[in-house]
């Protein structure tokens, strides 16, 4: 069980239905439990962390929720639904601003909202929250009928000689990474092995410095500043380590 010394912080989880998203989950989660990150396994996860002091975890789903918040997650669904309703909510601008100013993490479909520009996207174009310096683009691997799991080298997490054992539906796929000296810098978390890279994507280096025998398309978590992103489902686990990964170094350094 991981350890992280909390003083009082709430995160919240942003609804992916807008002002339905409790009835809508309740549904959907009763048939696709393993299909679809959402409220409740991040929660679970979350409470998983041994701290100090309790972590408060509530589902955002109208600017007055997010504006109580210490932290954000995104979860997985479908980016331009996500976007579309919380547009429809007025928590578009909202979340710019709250991206100005607390850690965000983006899981799958919260990924895509987080970078800076997105490819093969629906016929008229994605809203994006940016706060995140990569190109990504949709459904890297294919249909769901692609999804898969697959164990991966990391960075940073507690234990990094255990492999975390991703799960990757519908996943997006990192294209480039776009470093600038007038933004954190970006620390990459985890790899896919080279040979998981998508056979869609040509296996071109993106990212500058980069000398390992992979390309950009192999990084599926990363950090910048206080945001981080991850292309897969790390709260379909029973592994915490992403969680305490996000609360230790992007989310307790800001309330210091």
């Amino acid at each position: 069980m991981a350890y992280v010394q909390v003083s009082n912080v709430t995160i919240g989880i942003l609804g992916k239905y807008g002002m339905c998203a409790g009835i809508v989950y309740a549904l959907f989660h009763l048939e696709n439990t393993a299909l679809q990150g959402a409220f409740a396994e991040h929660q679970t996860a979350l409470q998983k962390l041994s701290c100090q002091k309790k972590i408060t975890v509530v589902l955002v789903r109208t600017a007055e929720d997010l504006s109580v918040c210490d932290a954000l997650i995104i979860p997985g669904g479908e980016s331009t639904t996500i976007a579309l309703l919380a547009k429809l909510a007025g928590l578009l601008e909202p979340l710019r601003t709250f991206l100005q100013k607390k850690p965000v993490w983006g899981t799958c479909a919260g990924a895509i909202l987080l970078a800076q520009a997105v490819e093969n996207t629906k016929k008229g174009g994605q809203e994006l929250l940016g706060g995140i310096s990569v190109t990504v683009a949709r459904n890297g691997w294919g249909s769901q009928v692609e999804s898969f799991e697959a164990p991966l080298s990391t960075e940073g997490l507690q234990d990094p000689t255990t492999p975390f054992m991703g799960v990757f539906i519908r996943a997006p796929v990192v294209l480039a990474i776009h470093p600038s000296t007038e933004n954190p810098p970006i620390e990459i978390i985890a790899r896919l092995p080279i040979n998981l890279v998508p056979k869609s994507q040509k296996l071109v280096v993106h990212d500058e410095g980069d000398t390992g025998p992979h390309d950009s398309q192999s990084i599926v978590a990363l950090r910048q500043g206080r945001h981080m992103l991850t292309t897969f489902h790390p709260e379909l686990t029973k592994d915490s380590r992403f969680h305490e990964y996000f609360v230790r170094t992007c989310v307790l350094p800001t309330l210091l």
